[in-house]
């Protein structure tokens, strides 16, 4: 588990607004969570899969012919 650092910014009512972390905790912060999307993505293309493959050299073909 990622510990955390922040510092709070507050207004002039003293309620937070803004947070500032360490450059490296924002930094690991964004890594997760592109892992996360990247997860998410994963998981809804391969309830998308309908086992077709074909090969990348035909892909190009075809999208070559679709553009002309």
């Amino acid at each position: 588990m990622l510990t955390l650092h922040p510092q709070f910014i507050k207004d002039g009512n003293g309620r937070n607004r803004m947070v500032v972390l360490p450059a490296k905790e924002f930094h690991t912060i964004m890594e997760e969570l592109e892992e996360f999307v990247d997860s998410e993505l994963f998981d809804e293309a391969k309830k998308e899969d309908n086992d077709e493959r074909i090969l990348f050299s035909d892909h190009l073909k075809n999208r070559k012919k679709k553009n002309a």
